[in-house]
C-alpha cells in the first residue's frame, strides 16, 4: 500500500463520514399525523386522478384508510415515513382476516404485502358505511 492510496482512501472515509453526519443532522421528514378524511381523499386523488371517491374512512388509529370508487376499494395505509396506497375490487376485502379490532388484507403486492386497519370497539368490516346502498341514500 502507497501513501497516495492511504491518504485517498481516509479523504473518502471522511466525506463519506461528514455525509452520514449531515443526513442524521438534517433528519428526514415524516408525515406523522394521523390520516384525516381531507388527507386521505388528497392521497387518493393524488394516485387516482380520475377516479370519482363517493366515501372515505378511516381506521381508528389514523394509519390508513379505505375509499369506496364504485366496485373498487382504494387503500392508503402507513409504511415506513410515509402512506402506500392501492386499488382493489371492493368484493376482495371480505377476505381479509379480521381479529382482536383489526383487519389484515393480504396484497399481491412484494413492496407493501399487507394492510392492516385497526378496526375500534364494535367496527365492523368492511365498514358498513362505505356499503353502496348506503351511499346511494
Amino acid at each position: 500500500m502507497t501513501a497516495a492510496f492511504l491518504i485517498q482512501t481516509l479523504i473518502s472515509l471522511l466525506a463519506l463520514a461528514g455525509l452520514v453526519g449531515l443526513a442524521a443532522w438534517l433528519g428526514s421528514p415524516r408525515d406523522k399525523d394521523p390520516l384525516t378524511e381531507e388527507r386521505a381523499r388528497a392521497l387518493f386523488a393524488e394516485d387516482f386522478p380520475n377516479t370519482a371517491i363517493a366515501a372515505v374512512w378511516i381506521a381508528s388509529d389514523g394509519a390508513s384508510a379505505l375509499g369506496r370508487a364504485g366496485d373498487e376499494a382504494l387503500i392508503a395505509y402507513r409504511v415506513g415515513d410515509g402512506f402506500v396506497l392501492r386499488s382493489t375490487p371492493w368484493s376482495r376485502l371480505s377476505h381479509a382476516v379480521v381479529a382482536n379490532g383489526r383487519a389484515v388484507l393480504k396484497l399481491d403486492d412484494v413492496a407493501a404485502p399487507k394492510a392492516v386497519f385497526n378496526l375500534g370497539e364494535g367496527a365492523d368490516w368492511p365498514p358498513h358505511r362505505l356499503d353502496l346502498q348506503g351511499l346511494a341514500a
